[in-house]
């Protein structure tokens, strides 16, 4: 996705390609799609073509030599050209690593072949290949196990749910989703998943997977599963740059120009490590791209990474999920941070936000939508809080953001509508007004929406609000 996201603002700076020849090779045999919504393919609510990113044509009509299906196998520095698997040698003026993250296999016995590939009815969730596998491997009423309670495998898990197979989520850890949640929200999470069919098991390892048997744990317990799908964590794909010579920990290290410790290599997204980045997110990478882009094409010499404010969503039906931020802070007792929390386990509720000097520094909202999309909003625009505490909790001291206010005339233009690609309601009313009168063509002149999708219904706000205060533009 990242990849493709730098293709895209190289060509929008530059759509003649009079400054930039781009060359792209890519490992899996489809040309890039949508990897954040996998889990509404493995949930059955869109299909392989849906999550697409580019029609069939795309690459030739705007200038770019992509070629599917081809792995690079060594990068000669010296030579600057980039070897591949089919004998091809290309060389480059600048190289972008784009490479993303691989599934971690966790040790567990019997997960993994000899040669490292899955087992037999072992599979890893990370693209569009390994969807194809669960699903074969998932019949409705079969049971399968779910190794990870991150958001991977928690949106994994509904998605199988809703198909009809029976779902076991193993976690090692004593609540889930432990980089986000803390562990009351944790606990009102497995709760609310509990409800929807989900068999949530803490603090368990699995030991050993043995087919037509199932998986043993390490309390002792065995679980009857057909089929054991691992979203344990990924790790960067940066060995093609360490074999290189080029520095890597955790991912290949970067500065702010997204610049490796070899000044014609870069690096952008899950492979890359920048000190103000948290891996497996989007927003970031495309953010990363965006600058990459600036630089490289010469539109904007100064343009730097600096980080990103994050906000985080967990796409399963039925769970209405939002983190942002520190939202892990504490109150450490010397009034430097206030922490205000409601916790309403039976409904599936719980809220916390953190606050520092007024400002709005960290949330968790479980089950509140509306006070979800204040929250953000409030985030987002850095604003003081309001002074009434428990109206800021439940959501009612802001309107809320997009299409859920009373109208997207009251927000203020500089409001982030979608977070995966930056975009304003200031940006929606610019190319509305530039001749992007229906919703689609809104949509692709902005990017707005084509990230995780939760935005959808708020960028259908603003057009809308357009349309009827401006007309359809001719």
């Amino acid at each position: 996705m990242v990849g493709a996201r730098f293709i895209e603002a190289v060509r929008r700076r530059d759509p003649d390609a009079v400054r930039a020849r781009v060359a792209v090779f890519g490992a899996e045999r489809r040309a890039a799609y949508n990897r954040v919504l996998l889990s509404s393919v493995l949930a059955g609510g869109l299909s392989a073509d849906q999550v697409r990113l580019h029609d069939p044509g795309w690459a030739s009509e705007h200038r770019v030599e992509l070629r599917t299906g081809v792995r690079v196998t060594e990068i000669d520095r010296a030579a600057r050209r980039v070897l591949c698997d089919d004998g091809a040698s290309e060389p480059y003026d600048e190289l972008v690593l784009a490479t993303g993250s691989r599934a971690w296999m966790p040790p567990t016995e019997g997960l993994v072949t000899k040669d490292g590939r899955p087992a037999e009815g072992v599979a890893a969730f990370r693209d569009l290949d390994d969807c194809a596998r669960i699903l074969e491997l998932a019949r409705p009423g079969g049971r399968v196990a779910v190794l990870g309670g991150g958001l991977l495998g928690l949106e994994a898990a509904r998605g199988l749910v809703g198909r009809g197979v029976r779902v076991s989520v193993l976690h090692p850890v004593e609540h889930l989703m432990e980089r986000q949640l803390d562990s009351g929200a944790g606990a009102v999470l497995a709760a609310a998943l509990g409800r929807l069919g989900v068999d949530v098991r803490l603090g368990v390892l699995a030991k050993r997977w043995t087919p037509g048997e199932g998986l043993e744990c390490d309390d002792g317990g065995r679980l009857a599963v057909d089929a054991v799908v691992v979203a344990a964590g990924v790790r960067p794909e940066d060995g093609l740059a360490a074999a290189a010579g080029i520095a890597v920990d955790g991912g290949v290290l970067v500065d702010d120009r997204m610049t490796s410790s070899d000044d014609r290599v870069h690096a952008i997204g899950d492979c890359a490590r920048h000190p103000g980045t948290v891996s497996g997110l989007v927003q970031p990478g495309f953010e990363q791209a965006e600058v990459l882009a600036d630089l490289l094409i010469g539109a904007d010499p100064a343009a730097r990474y600096r980080g990103s404010p994050l906000v985080t969503r967990l796409k399963a039906r039925d769970i209405d999920l939002a983190t942002a931020g520190d939202g892990l802070a504490e109150d450490p007792g010397d009034g430097s941070v206030e922490v205000l929390r409601l916790q309403d386990a039976r409904r599936g509720r719980y809220a916390k936000l953190v606050l520092r000097g007024d400002r709005l520094v960290g949330a968790i909202m479980l089950g509140t939508p509306d006070a979800a999309a204040s929250m953000i909003q409030l985030y987002d625009s850095g604003r003081p809080a309001p002074s009434d505490r428990l109206a800021l909790l439940l959501g009612r001291a802001l309107p809320p953001e997009g299409a859920a206010a009373p109208s997207p005339a009251h927000l203020p233009a500089a409001s982030v509508i979608c977070r995966c690609n930056t975009v304003t309601k200031s940006k929606l009313v610019t190319a509305f007004r530039a001749g992007a009168a229906d919703l689609d063509g809104l949509v692709r002149a902005t990017r707005a929406s084509t990230g995780c999708g939760g935005c959808r219904d708020a960028v259908a706000g603003v057009h809308a609000w357009l349309t009827a205060a401006e007309g359809t533009a001719s």
